[in-house]
């Protein structure tokens, strides 16, 4: 197939861009700075030359937005919205504009617009859209008005020929360079891989390999539409997720932190504390209906074969 992959250049399209090239598709990917071959400019805000890559082609998968591993100022916050809903209108205009449109839309949506939650898992069906908890920072609600704009701009666009796809994907797990399984080792290997601020929060992720066959699972499924949660079925608190990554590298302690200690981390990191404490129990109920099987379904099993990978980089 020919697989258009806008904003395919951070972890998550390094993945999924390796995987689909390996399996002998060819892979186009729209970037704002291209640097290779398959690599095409684009704004990520209007119409241009390379529409033309998304005239003809089978599947196109969005992953344009600005990363999250930053500071939540209010300028931050403001691009992150900006780059998602800008490229997600610009790309809806593309494939309704095209002569011959793909006949698939998969659009990066985030497992973030579920609440902030201890007692539930929250599946497609009866999962609770965060942005009014109790006793959460204001601006997680703003992350969840991110995450529901984005896809709201995905349902709007007008393409008929095309079924769309919004994946709400939790945290993918890969061992690249810089990707959030590389960032949460280097703590864990450190000794500073404990529970933070009590560790009762919960914990979403994917395996790598599970997230790209998960997207082709869905490209070859004309049944499916609508949001679709990409994440193990067993999430797990943060406290027992740590412990499982500090097994697979071998380190027998971590120490714990405060949420005061995890702000001063944060602010170190240049990174911002939902991401730790934000309790994310998200479970694939669309996927699991469909007859998806996790090569990777538990984070113990899967944490041991990244450290395997990792060590034989």
């Amino acid at each position: 197939m020919r697989i258009v992959l806008p904003g395919g250049t951070g972890q998550v399209g390094t993945v999924l861009r390796r995987a689909l090239t390996t399996a002998g598709h060819e892979v186009a990917v729209l970037s704002r700075r291209p640097t290779g071959p398959g690599e095409v400019l684009w704004d990520g805000r209007t119409l241009g030359p390379w529409a033309e890559v998304i005239d003809g082609g089978d599947v196109v998968v969005n992953l344009a937005g600005r990363s999250v591993s930053c500071r939540y100022t209010p300028d931050n916050l403001r691009a992150m919205m900006d780059s998602r809903v800008d490229s997600a209108r610009v790309v809806g205009q593309a494939i309704a504009a095209a002569a011959r449109p793909p006949k698939v839309w998969l659009q990066m949506s985030t497992a973030t617009v579920y609440a902030h939650r201890f007692d539930a898992p929250n599946d497609e069906a009866t999962g609770v859209i965060g942005g009014a908890e109790p006793g959460v920072p204001d601006y997680w609600g703003y992350s969840v008005d991110i995450a529901t704009a984005w896809e709201r701009e995905q349902e709007m666009a007008d393409t008929p020929h095309t079924r769309k796809v919004a994946l709400r994907a939790a945290m993918v797990m890969s061992p690249d360079r810089g990707g959030v399984f590389d960032v949460l080792s280097r703590l864990a290997r450190l000794g500073l891989g404990g529970p933070v601020a009590g560790g009762r929060q919960y914990v979403s992720w994917i395996h790598d390999h599970d997230f790209v066959r998960a997207v082709e699972f869905l490209v070859g499924r004309d049944d499916l539409a609508g949001a679709v949660n990409l994440a193990a079925p067993a999430p797990l608190p943060h406290r027992a997720f740590m412990r499982a990554l500090r097994g697979a590298w071998g380190v027998p302690v971590g120490l714990p932190a405060t949420k005061w200690m995890a702000e001063l981390g944060a602010f170190a990191l240049r990174s911002d504390t939902e991401l730790l404490l934000k309790s994310r129990r998200v479970v694939p109920g669309r996927l699991l209906d469909a007859g998806f099987a996790f090569d990777r379904p538990e984070w113990p099993g899967a944490a041991a074969d990244l450290v395997r990978r990792v060590r034989g980089r």
